[in-house]
């Protein structure tokens, strides 16, 4: 069995694997597998294999692809997954090498710390990664449903521009103790992102909401001004933390439904956030 990193062309064969892996720990479950088809799954692996700033790792027997796993280093927290492994072989220690692998990277890189995002329906993965010293810090609800066109009076959402970088950078850094900078300059140039101004004053942003994106606010009603302006939550939906009881409620009081419930999970570095905010499916 051999470890290496990922390159352009093993993205089909990663695709198929991230598709069949995730599908069948879904359907065991029934619950909604993460990707619709293979082909989604297949591009979503060609994006991180081609994105400056991600690193992908691949596991092969006997010559044959069986698993890959991604890391996301485009700030000091690094983000891990997806984590794939075929279905035939799973259960033979290569989900651990797999992680192994990224760790030790995180670790040469010295990462100031790495967070994932779990199934909450998954037993094993949940045990294996508190066993390489994950901490679970907060259950998630994944929510989806048709886009809500609701407004606050004070609060308004336009889309994000280059100008806003830095108090979006200020707002992550408050909240969080870090900030997303390439993440949100992407997210602007991608046309995605958006920031809600109250008292003129930048008071939350979102490179989207949905699975792919993050939000961080300073209060619960910067939050809701995001969400409530989303066009559409791209993906399986949006993850919120579920113990922010009043936005939970207003989302399912707006119509959103529960998916199911996910896990955020860190190692390293970690503070207890100072305002709201939404993770993205890696943190």
């Amino acid at each position: 069995m051999k470890i290496r990193d990922a390159d352009k062309s093993d993205a089909p064969m990663c695709g198929r694997i991230l598709y069949e892996a995730f599908d069948n720990l879904a359907k065991q479950h029934n619950f909604p597998p993460d990707f619709p088809s293979s082909e989604a799954a297949t591009g979503i692996a060609e994006m991180l294999i081609a994105t400056p700033g991600f690193y992908g790792v691949v596991v092969e027997e006997d010559g044959k692809i069986v698993g890959s796993n991604f890391m996301d280093e485009r700030s000091l927290i690094r983000g891990i997954g997806p984590i794939s492994v075929a279905p035939e072989v799973q259960n033979h220690a290569i989900g651990r090498r797999l992680m192994r692998a990224v760790l030790d990277r995180a670790s040469t890189q010295r990462a100031a710390g790495v967070r994932l995002v779990q199934a909450g329906y998954h037993n094993r993965s949940l045990c294996l990664y508190t066993k390489l010293g994950f901490v679970t810090r907060e259950p998630l609800s994944l929510l989806q449903g048709r886009e809500l066109n609701a407004k606050f009076a004070g609060y308004d959402v336009r889309p994000a521009e280059e100008r806003d970088v830095e108090a979006c950078n200020r707002l992550c850094r408050d909240v969080h103790g870090f900030d997303r900078n390439l993440e949100i300059r992407e997210a602007i140039r991608g046309r995605s992102a958006s920031v809600v101004e109250h008292l003129g004053e930048i008071t939350g942003y979102a490179t989207a909401i949905g699975f792919l994106a993050h939000a961080v606010a300073r209060t619960n009603r910067d939050l809701k001004a995001l969400i409530g302006a989303a066009p559409e939550y791209p993906g399986p939906g949006f993850l919120l933390p579920t113990r922010n009881h009043d936005v939970f409620e207003w989302c399912l009081n707006c119509g959103l439904k529960l998916v199911f419930q996910m896990t955020l999970m860190s190692t390293g570095l970690y503070n207890e956030p100072a305002g709201a905010y939404l993770p993205s499916i890696l943190y």
